[in-house]
Parts: C-alpha cells; sequence; structure tokens
C-alpha cells in the first residue's frame, strides 16, 4: 500500500492534482458500494496523467482508470492501486462550424448530461437520447452508452487516448469496434477527450425531444436511486429486464440490495448494502431466469477490486 511518504518520493514534481489514501470507494460509486483503494488522485492536466501513468509502470503497480463510478461495482475488499479519475478535464468547446453541422472538443471528465445539455441548448442534434445516463463522456465511451436508439459512437468523429505505456493515440471512431455497449478501448486505457459531430437544429426541437426521452426515461427506470444501470446484458433480441420481471423477480432483495419494482435490470442500495449482497442477488436472479427462459445472462455492470 502506498502512503504519503512513498508517494511523494516517487511522484513530487511530477503530479499537480488532488490524492486521496485508503479512500472509500462508496464515494466514488453511483451505488455507494465498495472498499477502500490504496489511493484515489484526480490529475488536473495531461502532463500529470501521462507521468502518473509512466511511474506507475516502472514501480510495476496497478492502476485503475474511473469516469463517474455509474456503470461499476467495486467489491468490498477494495482496490489494489491507484484509481485515476479525470473529472478536471472538463472542457466543450466548438471547433468547426460549417452552417449546417458542428464539431465539438470534449474532455472525458465532462458528465455526459452536461453534453446533453449543451447541444439542447445550442440545437445541436444527435445526442438525445443519451438523456438521462449519468456518468462522464469518458465512461460513455467505453461502453457505448446508448438508449432510445442512439450510441455515442454515433457522434464520435475522434477519440484521444493515453495508453498504459504512456503514449498517446488518436483513434478514429471507426477504429475503436464499438458494438452493443462495448469498444475496443481497453482497461488500463484512459481516455483523454473526443471530437463529436452534430447536426444542426431548431433549438426549441431539440429540447423538445431531449424532455420527451428525459420523461419517458423517469417513468421507467430508477434514475434517482443509487443503481449502477443495467446489471445485465440484453440477450439478442430480448430484454434483459422483461426476462427477469417474467421470472418474479422484481422486488426480490438480498441484504440491502433490491431488484427495482420500476426496472427489473436495475439493483438499488436500499442501505448500507455490499458487493457481496450485490453479487448474491446477481447470481440467485440469473438463476431465476436461467430457469424461466434457459437463458444464461451476462453482466453489462463492470465488476471490479478484491474480494
Amino acid at each position: 500500500m502506498i502512503d504519503r511518504a512513498g508517494w511523494d518520493k516517487t511522484f513530487s514534481g511530477y503530479y499537480k492534482g488532488e490524492v486521496a489514501f485508503n479512500a472509500d470507494m462508496k464515494a466514488h460509486t453511483s451505488l455507494a458500494i465498495g472498499g477502500p483503494a490504496d489511493v484515489v488522485v484526480s490529475p488536473e492536466d495531461p502532463v500529470s496523467v501521462k507521468n502518473i501513468v509512466l511511474l506507475l509502470g516502472r514501480q510495476h503497480m496497478p492502476f485503475l482508470p474511473l469516469g463517474g463510478g455509474t456503470n461499476v461495482l467495486v467489491r468490498d475488499g477494495g482496490i489494489e492501486g491507484v484509481v485515476i479519475k479525470c473529472k478536471a478535464f472538463g472542457r466543450i468547446e466548438i471547433i468547426h462550424d460549417t452552417g449546417d453541422t458542428v464539431e465539438l472538443f470534449a474532455e472525458a471528465g465532462v458528465p455526459l448530461q452536461k453534453l446533453v445539455n449543451f447541444c439542447k441548448d445550442h440545437g445541436y442534434a444527435g445526442m438525445e437520447g443519451l438523456t438521462g445516463i449519468p456518468g462522464t463522456l469518458g465512461g460513455a465511451i467505453c461502453g457505448n452508452a446508448g438508449s432510445y436508439g442512439c450510441e455515442i459512437r454515433d457522434v464520435l468523429i475522434s477519440v484521444v487516448i493515453l495508453r498504459a505505456d504512456g503514449s498517446l493515440e488518436r483513434f478514429r471512431a471507426e477504429e475503436l469496434g464499438f458494438g452493443y455497449r462495448s469498444s475496443r478501448v481497453l482497461p488500463d486505457d484512459i481516455v483523454l477527450s473526443a471530437n463529436l459531430g452534430l447536426r444542426k437544429d431548431d433549438a426549441g426541437e431539440v429540447a423538445a425531444r431531449t424532455d420527451e426521452f428525459f420523461s419517458r426515461k423517469k417513468s421507467v427506470q430508477p434514475i434517482w436511486e443509487r443503481s449502477a444501470g443495467c446489471v445485465f446484458r440484453n440477450p439478442e433480441g430480448m430484454s434483459a429486464g422483461r426476462m427477469i420481471d417474467e421470472a418474479g423477480c422484481k422486488g426480490m432483495r438480498f441484504g440491502a440490495i433490491e431488484v427495482s419494482s420500476l426496472h427489473a435490470n436495475f439493483f438499488v442500495n436500499r442501505g448500507d448494502g455490499s458487493a457481496a449482497d450485490y453479487l448474491a442477488l446477481m447470481e440467485k436472479v440469473s438463476g431465476k431466469v436461467m430457469e424461466r427462459f434457459g437463458i444464461r445472462l451476462e453482466p453489462e455492470i463492470r465488476i471490479v477490486g478484491k474480494g
């Protein structure tokens, strides 16, 4: 485990930003679940990110990039090594305006909903269906976030990624192998920024579509409760939520973790829930669906840390 003295000895002069030791991951995840991480850092600038990745590599010390912590379950044993958050990277800029289209530059730490609202306010069409999805742009890119027929890949032009060896690469969107809630972004890649292309439209119409999608979403998903979004991936041509519902799992509970009565593919933390509770409920629900449909559900949520 790294302490303050060890950190200062290794990183002094190479890093600017926040540092927290033995940091409770409950404070860094939307589920409010997870044991402590050895260190959680929030670098101030790309140079600090690159320096920390290079120095951690030389120390053979693991690190975990983390966005908004909204689609992740941290096990109760916590995380060994360093959690790197790019929350300080929050710029949105208009870089090209052609009349009918616009190209935006956005850093990875921008909350996805801030970007959706920026487009809503300016009349930029293409992201309306992403309203109500929590987390950061970086996390949305890694998991190809989407809803209502819209995915983040639909508006991406290019993405800048810092690799684990310290190299900086720009990828065209088509090079990142986007699929259903997936991409070729590696677990130790750090997304730094992206360029996005959007259509210009009437601001009122963009706002109306965005608001309509949001109203629909909040009526069918527990977006105000402590959850990590969808727990299981949808099997091809099927809805995991509907299968869980039809298997009689709505309201099922393990410890403080409960299958939402609003949307069965959301598990909500009703109190001081643990990762062990969450994983046990996943297994129980998966078993019920297997009995009912003969299909084994696969996790959509990312599970990290020590058991």
